[in-house]
């Protein structure tokens, strides 16, 4: 009974994160007249001062003295921080772009990378359906370069990105929270070096003191880091294939919210891209789960 109600909770946090990444794209609208870079100093600036609150709180602080000192694992993360922060930059370019539904694209794609890259540097090897779904993304994409003459890159950006940076966290195995923070520690000096300049040339919008926008600066530390909690605290009470069918809800929130809140309608070959995408997806998914169920039974 105890497991049952852990796994409720588990799911409850899934939904939780996944859905609030969803909707991440409002607030990026919200401060939308403020350059990306400026906001991307701010999203780094305020989740590193959050965290370090957290990190404290928790006790955690002689964690991070180790792992400074770590110099193998600080070059990973070095790489992994500047993978995090082209994401966000790409990200926030995106939305302010009027981009959301090719920003969506990418986190569909992300699974599919993820597992190419884990049978590239992990020797996972890929069953007859596992190369199938790869093989209709690789179509989709090379259907919308032939069909509208460019490449996503948008959708690649993103999706390469964060899944490289999943594969280095993987390989340094850190717990979430601790690892951000050591991340946003590493870009801090880069951002508050920015602000400082932007502020000096008069190109800010971040003012003192603080008004209405300020603040929703402000807020860009509490976005980056309450869906992480959610997320962690769902990834110790589910299993990872559960965690992976719920990662679809982000993308999927996001291409609603595009079309029917900020109208942008995809083309009809952007549309056949999605459909094939998420063709793959199925195929992928469901032979995970198939694969899953063989295993207990």
């Amino acid at each position: 009974m105890k497991n049952l109600a852990s796994e409720t909770q588990g799911y409850i946090y899934a939904i939780l994160a996944f859905t609030f990444w969803g909707l991440i794209p409002i607030y990026f609208k919200i401060v939308s007249s403020v350059s990306p870079l400026e906001t991307l100093s701010h999203r780094i600036i305020w989740s590193a001062v959050l965290l370090f609150g957290m990190i404290l709180f928790s006790k955690s602080l002689s964690t991070c003295r180790i792992l400074i000192q770590d110099f193998n694992k600080l070059k990973f993360l070095l790489l992994s921080a500047l993978l995090v922060a082209t994401n966000w930059l790409v990200f926030i370019w995106a939305v302010n772009h009027n981009m959301i539904v090719e920003a969506s694209l990418g986190y569909y794609i992300n699974p599919l990378v993820n597992f190419a890259l884990g049978a590239l540097f992990f020797k996972e090897k890929p069953n007859v359906w596992q190369k199938v779904a790869m093989a209709l993304a690789l179509f989709a994409i090379v259907y919308q370069v032939i069909s509208l003459g460019t490449l996503p890159m948008v959708s690649l950006t993103l999706a390469f990105s964060f899944a490289f940076y999943g594969l280095i966290r993987k390989k340094i195995n850190l717990p979430s929270v601790v690892g951000l923070y050591v991340e946003t520690l590493i870009l801090f000096p880069m951002a508050l070096g920015y602000f400082v300049y932007i502020c000096a040339t008069q190109q800010n919008s971040f003012i003192f003191p603080p008004n209405a926008l300020s603040w929703w600066l402000v807020l860009a530390g509490v976005i980056t880091v309450v869906p992480l909690l959610w997320f962690n605290a769902a990834a110790t009470r589910i299993s990872l294939m559960h965690i992976g069918f719920f990662q679809y809800i982000g993308p999927t929130v996001s291409f609603l919210l595009a079309i029917f809140i900020y109208d942008e309608i995809p083309t009809k070959e952007k549309l056949v891209t999605f459909c094939l995408i998420w063709i793959a997806l199925f195929i992928f998914s469901f032979n995970a789960y198939t694969q899953k169920r063989k295993k207990v039974y």
